[in-house]
């Protein structure tokens, strides 16, 4: 395939919160293992929003203006002068964190805990509201034929539902509780499936998303609006509780429901961030029935396994999206991820305009 490439490329960058800005710039420059990705879809993650809103997540603050997007696919242009695994015209998803590859993290395999990782759309690095953004060769994945560039930029929430499972040992024919439908809990749905997981109950406030939720595998959707969660879980369970609950939506009575569904020697997986540092938990409750708890903070070798469980996935992943943009309406696309929680599920930019 024939190098098309521009000098210039347009990018949707932040200035501020509630600022974002269209920009021309120039195309960058390859480095030997580097691989220049034409992106051709992004989906808006809630760390988006927040930076768009907030200006900061945690501790990682939008100090200079910012490129935001980090679930995102694309086509190969052009590849660096040692890049052997790519060429011009592959499709690819782009993992978006960069390790060191030196520290004794990265050297474990526990490359998510790197200190001096590089995630995009994390400041001071740059995302993918961008026409084209150069990435390692080594965190590049090629998408399976039967994916879609849509598809494939749900890999980065379903790798979050992949390393919840893998550090909580999901097992065939057990029972998982899943609190809060967004796009990383509705993705860890179709991941406890894919581990075997035969109930799986979720929990959320919102219907669009719980009927989402059963669509995509769950067994059983419990409305926090006006069912009691705890009694709920324990009717379907049979009073026996669940093998596993994941907390996805960093709300604190939802981390301690999901602790008290938990039968003995269960394990709690905190996924989602509260945004306060101090949160009580039941200790006597933890200690008593040898409650095992394990923090997810992003994934570690998953990507290439995600995409395949994706291709091989019986869960029709078209329905999530709500939502799309070109990238000029990148603002736009913010707004509406930020402001329509009860009617949007994963909302899209298309930085190269959208497929006709």
């Amino acid at each position: 395939m024939t190098k098309n490439i521009p000098e210039t490329m347009n990018i949707s960058i932040l200035n501020k919160p509630f600022d974002m800005e269209l920009k021309e710039v120039t195309v960058p420059q390859l480095g030997e293992n580097d691989v220049l990705v034409k992106v051709m879809a992004v989906g808006v993650c809630g760390s988006d929003v927040h930076y768009y809103e907030h200006g900061r997540v945690g501790e990682f603050i939008v100090e200079k203006p910012l490129i935001l997007g980090h679930e995102c696919s694309g086509i190969v242009a052009d590849v660096g002068s040692d890049v052997t695994k790519f060429k011009v015209g592959d499709r690819v998803a782009i993992e978006p964190g960069v390790p060191c590859g030196e520290c004794e993290y990265c050297k474990s395999g526990k490359y998510n805990l790197c200190p001096d990782v590089e995630f995009l759309a994390t400041p001071p690095i740059d995302g993918a509201f961008s026409q084209y953004i150069k990435h390692p060769e080594g965190f590049l994945f090629h998408i399976p034929e039967d994916l879609s560039y849509e598809e494939a930029t749900l890999n980065e929430p379903f790798s979050v539902g992949v390393q919840a499972c893998k550090r909580a040992n999901v097992q065939p024919g057990s029972t998982v509780v899943i609190m809060g439908m967004g796009p990383v809990g509705l993705m860890a749905v179709v991941a406890a499936k894919a581990f075997g997981a035969t109930k799986i109950i979720v929990s959320d406030l919102e219907q669009i998303r719980l009927d989402e939720a059963l669509k995509l595998g769950a067994t059983h959707a419990i409305n926090i609006k006006n069912e009691d969660v705890t009694m709920r879980i324990n009717e379907i369970t049979q009073e026996k509780g669940a093998d596993y609950a994941f907390e996805t939506a960093g709300n604190p009575i939802a981390l301690q429901n999901a602790l008290s569904s938990l039968n003995n020697g269960g394990t709690l997986a905190i996924v989602g961030l509260p945004q306060q540092e101090n949160n009580e938990l039941n200790i006597p409750f933890i200690a008593n029935h040898e409650i095992n708890i394990v923090g997810i903070f992003r994934y570690a070798n998953t990507y290439k396994m995600g995409l395949e469980m994706l291709s091989s996935t019986m869960a029709d992943l078209n329905s999530m999206f709500t939502d799309t943009y070109d990238l000029k309406e990148a603002k736009a696309a913010m707004e509406q991820a930020r402001t329509n929680k009860s009617g949007s599920l994963k909302v899209l930019v298309y930085p190269n305009g959208k497929p006709e």
